[in-house]
């Protein structure tokens, strides 16, 4: 296992989305144990596979104090959303020294690949349900402030270049 970098904004892997993953293999179960380490060594709780610069739809999601869960996601996507929206604190460490509140359905039922190559149905709540559609988000080639308004992201952005 290794801590990989991060790609920094503005890393046009960050604005493309990412392909499909086929199968969960060995090379996959790879590149998630990586990214497992690189999400235990920053202070987040979840990270997607183009973050580090691989351009497959892998993601791995721990919201727990102690990182006794770890969610291991292929090609996820949402099935279903909560009608109750509520704000949170965003950031990212591709765009390290800012963050934002952006809003997100309190809950999401989600399918995806899990470790053994399964199609997986799970609902997720709370601090859980936040991280995997920020993931989600960046899948697609999103990140989080694209969920702000222009002003607001563009403020945004204007804070973090002068943080570099």
């Amino acid at each position: 296992m290794t801590v990989r970098p991060f790609v920094p904004w503005p890393d046009v892997r960050l604005r493309t989305a990412a392909a499909d993953v086929p199968e969960v293999t060995d090379d996959v179960r790879g590149i998630w144990a990586d990214m497992v380490e690189t999400m235990d060594a920053m202070p987040g709780v979840g990270l997607a596979a183009p973050q580090i610069g691989v351009m497959l739809r892998l993601a791995v999601v721990d919201a727990t104090p102690d990182r006794s869960r770890r969610i291991l996601l292929a090609n996820p996507e949402v099935l279903e959303a909560d009608a109750e929206i509520e704000k949170g604190t965003e950031a990212s460490p591709n765009l390290p020294g800012v963050s934002a509140e952006i809003p997100r359905p309190k809950t999401v039922t989600v399918r995806f690949l899990n470790a053994d190559g399964v199609i997986d149905r799970r609902t997720f709540e709370g601090l859980e349900a936040r991280s995997v559609q920020h993931q989600i988000d960046h899948l697609a080639g999103r990140m989080y402030f694209d969920n702000l308004g222009r002003v607001k992201r563009d403020m945004l952005i204007r804070k973090a270049r002068k943080a570099r």
